[in-house]
């Protein structure tokens, strides 16, 4: 039988899906073969000379040829890091972006500024990974995390139960604030944040496949213009924001003045910023309620 070396596979594999166009191919070899081995990816480069089972390489075969199909590694390994994080993904939700570690440094910042027991809503959590960062982060913050996916939630609630911060997270099914209102004397919050569905409808039909074809079309489609959950957060987010709380949503790249055309028409907010990604594309908004007259 053909002798394959830890090195020799990482090779291989790094040509074959670059061949196939996977974005980010070394990367993505590396993380389908610590998978199979069980090793860290740093472990690879210290095994390098380590022979490889025939069946681990059965089983490494099958990936690498998914992969080479568009398939997300993330789905493919069930687990992908977000804001230094291991979590574990489904097709149930969406894999976390590097992106949205910007709404989550934003949201630790401003939770860390103040005083007393902060209470955190995040609305469309999916995997949960920006409440669990959160709480992970901002040891002082309860959180409410609400999902429209039934199938989503069960995800969020092991990556909480992972990072041992299930016990300040309460997760709830239904449309953002929706399970929210039977509580509502007590669900005022400091601060809401929200990765939503923006994708427009057109947007849709031209994503690539790795996306159209494996993530939940539910969790990325926000309607014919991409806004439909922004307006339906500024139609109810007065009942549930606190006097000079905030809220800090991710916006798609060319949304950020229809965003603030809304939050603005609200006359809730004051100080409402855009901060772009490291691409230089609109990424997240962020707004501060008005302090109530006194």
């Amino acid at each position: 039988m053909e002798e394959w070396t830890i090195k020799r596979l990482l090779n291989w594999v790094t040509d074959f899906l670059t061949q196939k166009a996977v974005d980010s191919p070394r990367l993505s070899a590396e993380l389908l073969i610590s998978h199979v081995l069980g090793l860290d990816r740093i472990e690879l480069y210290t095994n390098f000379d380590r022979l490889v089972s025939k069946s681990q390489l059965d089983r490494l075969h099958e990936l690498v040829k998914r992969a080479g199909e568009n398939e997300p590694v993330a789905y493919l390994t069930g687990k992908c890091e977000f804001y230094s994080l291991e979590f574990t993904v489904t097709r149930d939700c969406l894999i976390p972006r590097p992106e949205t570690e910007l709404l989550v440094e934003r949201a630790v910042e401003f939770l860390r500024q103040r005083h007393d027991k902060q209470l955190v809503c995040d609305l469309c959590t999916g995997s949960g990974c920006i409440a669990v960062a959160v709480a992970k982060n901002v040891t002082d913050a309860d959180l409410f995390a609400t999902d429209i996916s039934d199938a989503a939630l069960p995800v969020a609630i092991q990556n909480a139960q992972k990072h041992n911060v299930a016990g300040r997270i309460k997760f709830l099914h239904g449309d953002l604030f929706e399970p929210l209102i039977p509580q509502m004397d007590k669900c005022r919050f400091d601060l809401v944040v929200c990765n939503p569905p923006y994708v427009t409808s057109s947007e849709y039909e031209t994503l690539e496949r790795n996306v159209k074809d494996y993530e939940p079309a539910d969790a990325l489609l926000g309607g014919e213009d991409g806004l439909d959950i922004y307006r339906k957060i500024c139609e109810q987010a007065e009942q549930f924001l606190k006097s000079d709380a905030a809220l800090i949503l991710e916006i798609g790249y060319a949304q950020g003045k229809n965003v603030m055309e809304l939050l603005e028409q609200t006359k809730l907010f004051t100080d409402i910023v855009i901060e772009k990604d490291l691409q230089n594309n609109d990424r997240i908004i962020i707004a501060h309620r008005k302090c109530a007259a006194i």
